[in-house]
């Protein structure tokens, strides 16, 4: 018998570089910065990120609590681009094609797990709706197919596609690109390269004002002190209307809350994402097991991060019409968010009336799939002060010439 070696007697994972105790500094608020960001979740770590890839590191994160305890923390990871409008198809593939490369920019594994997307259709309206939503896809390069109920059953063998149901699934929008990633390590790996440029990630600072002067606003009044900057980027989410509202800023934004819920660890059943508007959920697998499913949003406004029962009821009881086999799975933990509406369900980045002021708002329910893609735009238009032509669309004076982006039928649910 041949003696091991000392490399065989290792223990698993041995050979792997050590991780580091902290992924980034807990760093103090300095005075004056060139550009502040308000919001730590996902899209405000990605807009420093793609700062700093542009050469601009003199930059603050504030974050009101901890870092991505927002949204960031609570959605349910779907990443897809199969939209119908030019303008918001531009920037979501923009993003997919980030999401194909980003844990080799991030060097971090963010678990991107392409499984592809089914928007199912249980009406003949929902048919043409959704054949339209292809060809346009297909006409912007984006991979879309259309599925008859049997190759739905191909691709997701447990989805009932029988007749005698509420609504048949009479076929299905496929995208093979779109998949899920786990959330909370894109942000930490956004926030590790950050903070490796030299940018400073503050958490527990609270923005309560803004000192202005004139249409310039030049410093941030926060719970540890006030920050002097020469441009501010709001990504705040559901919570961006309570900043504009500091800077006397009307918005055409509803929050409301936004429920999700997973259920107990199974064995690997479900293969896709699947969604339905008819009856109302969306369910994927994670990678640990669990059911992540959803639905749309609550109807109040608010921001609290709770929601009513009745819509969990709902979705819960749409998810077992869709998939019987679910019939027996125990739910584990439900939890909400804070979303941002906006009246034609797309969002809003550009200018504000203040001249160094940058917003990045109004994304409701689809802000996770665009953050890679929204971070590497918006960081564009705070470095050139002007709208990068991705985002150009969708400024904030489209309400009122009326040159509105209407996403409400590929919003689908809610993602």
């Amino acid at each position: 018998m041949s003696t091991p070696t000392a490399s065989a007697a290792r223990p698993p994972g041995a050979d792997l570089p050590e991780h580091p105790d902290q992924l980034w500094r807990d760093t103090e608020p300095k005075k004056a910065y060139d550009v502040v960001i308000v919001g730590g979740g996902g899209h405000g770590l990605a807009t420093a990120h793609y700062l700093a890839k542009l050469g601009i590191t003199d930059v603050a994160v504030l974050e009101k609590g901890w870092l991505a305890g927002g949204n960031m923390a609570r959605n349910t990871t779907l990443i897809r681009s199969n939209y119908l409008w030019d303008e918001s198809a531009g920037i979501y593939e923009h993003a997919l094609k980030l999401w194909e490369g980003l844990e080799d920019d991030l060097g971090y594994p963010i678990l991107f797990s392409q499984r592809g997307v089914l928007n199912l259709a249980h009406t003949e309206q929902d048919v043409r709706d959704s054949v339209r939503r292809v060809e346009a896809n297909r006409l912007n390069g984006i991979d879309a197919e259309w599925l008859g109920p049997d190759e739905v059953a191909k691709v997701c063998p447990i989805v009932n596609v029988s007749d005698g149901i509420r609504y048949p699934v009479q076929g299905a929008t496929f995208q093979p690109r779109a998949g899920i990633a786990k959330h909370d390590h894109v942000a930490w790996g956004f926030a590790r390269r950050a903070d490796e440029a030299g940018i400073d990630i503050v958490e527990n600072c609270e923005v309560t004002g803004f000192v202005t002067d004139g249409d310039r606003v030049t410093g941030a009044r926060t719970t540890r002190g006030d920050i002097a900057c020469g441009t501010v980027a709001l990504c705040a989410a559901g919570h961006t209307s309570v900043l504009l509202d500091m800077l006397g800023v009307r918005a055409p934004l509803q929050s409301h809350p936004l429920q999700a819920l997973v259920s107990e660890l199974l064995e690997p059943v479900h293969p896709t994402i699947v969604m339905s508007n008819a009856v109302h959920v969306y369910v994927s697998q994670a990678h640990k097991g669990e059911l992540v499913m959803g639905a749309g949003v609550d109807a109040s406004n608010g921001y609290g991060q709770r929601g009513a029962f009745g819509i969990i009821e709902r979705q819960m009881a749409a998810a077992v019409e869709l998939f019987p086999v679910f019939a027996r799975a125990h739910l584990l933990r439900s939890w909400a968010g804070v979303v941002d509406v906006t009246p034609d369900a797309s969002p809003i980045v550009g200018h504000t009336p203040y001249g160094n002021v940058f917003l990045n708002c109004g994304w409701g329910t689809g802000g996770f799939k665009a953050t890679p893609g929204i971070g590497w735009a918006f960081a564009d238009t705070v470095a050139h002060g002007r709208p990068h032509p991705l985002v150009a669309p969708f400024g904030l004076d489209r309400f009122v010439t009326g040159a509105l982006v209407d996403e409400h039928g590929a919003a689908a649910v809610a993602h």
